[in-house]
């Protein structure tokens, strides 16, 4: 039984600024230090192909903070419509555009004003004109609905409070039957305490928004998807020590999924 309700809730406000002033840091200065690895070393070490990685924005590249792989899963084909959550400088969305080729189309969103000016910059530098990015959060969509084939995100949802709203969003622009839904994100083995829960600074560090894995699969399921596919990330880890400590306390770790619109 779920009881979102009666669980604490973080700042959402103070929240939305330590994330945004987190990932403007990421887009601007990429070799800076984090919590998180990033770059290409990154890319690979998850399981990215090296000849898309070749094939796109070695800009978009070096701001790579995801947590995970999960294109296997996709299975994007040409022709797809493709919308990226969390969109960052738009290193999934340049290689979902490889795939879904000239007859497809790519959106990427994001609220990161830096981070959205960087992947627009690159898309000239990507000569296509199937892709775009727009300002957005992803709990409330700017799109019609059964507009998208797949949807998909990489280690963003868990800093949104509101994931019951992001599925449902998710599941309203996906195409029944045929849409689905592949994405890496943090969850944890056990439900996290209040005082890390509450802890605006922990979630903008993907720690924080972490939710049960079982709870998690729950809300992406309430809205008419079903869960076909799960798989632990074990390449991913943090860096920090307050990051591993979680890890080991807590089961913080990253998985990659494939959920089907039903």
């Amino acid at each position: 039984m779920e009881t979102t309700a009666l669980q604490p809730q973080v700042d959402t406000a103070d929240l939305e600024l330590r994330v945004k002033s987190m990932y403007r840091d990421v887009a601007i200065n990429p070799h800076g230090e984090y919590h998180f690895e990033m770059g290409r070393g990154l890319a690979e070490k998850l399981g990215y192909e090296k000849n898309d990685l070749d094939n796109i924005p070695p800009a978009s590249i070096e701001s790579f903070a995801g947590v995970g792989y999960f294109f296997d899963l996709a299975g994007i084909n040409k022709g797809d419509r493709v919308l990226d959550l969390g969109s960052g400088s738009g290193m999934d969305s340049f290689i979902a555009a490889l795939k879904t080729g000239r007859t497809g189309y790519v959106a990427g969103v994001d609220m990161t004003d830096e981070q959205l000016d960087k992947a627009n910059r690159l898309v000239e530098d990507f000569n296509s004109d199937n892709i775009t990015f727009v300002k957005g959060k992803i709990e409330q969509l700017d799109f019609g609905d059964a507009t998208f084939d797949v949807v998909i995100s990489n280690g963003v949802i868990n800093l949104c409070p509101d994931k019951e709203n992001v599925f449902a969003e998710v599941a309203r622009v996906l195409k029944p039957g045929s849409g689905r839904m592949a994405i890496a994100d943090i969850v944890s083995e056990v439900q996290l305490p209040e005082n890390i829960v509450c802890n605006s600074t922990l979630w903008a560090s993907c720690i924080g928004g972490a939710a049960q894995e079982d709870t998690y699969k729950n809300k992406i399921e309430k809205p008419g998807m079903k869960v076909i596919d799960v798989k632990r990330n074990t390449s991913y880890g943090f860096i920090s020590k307050s990051a591993r400590g979680a890890t080991e306390k807590y089961g913080v770790k990253s998985v990659s999924l494939l959920a089907r619109r039903i």
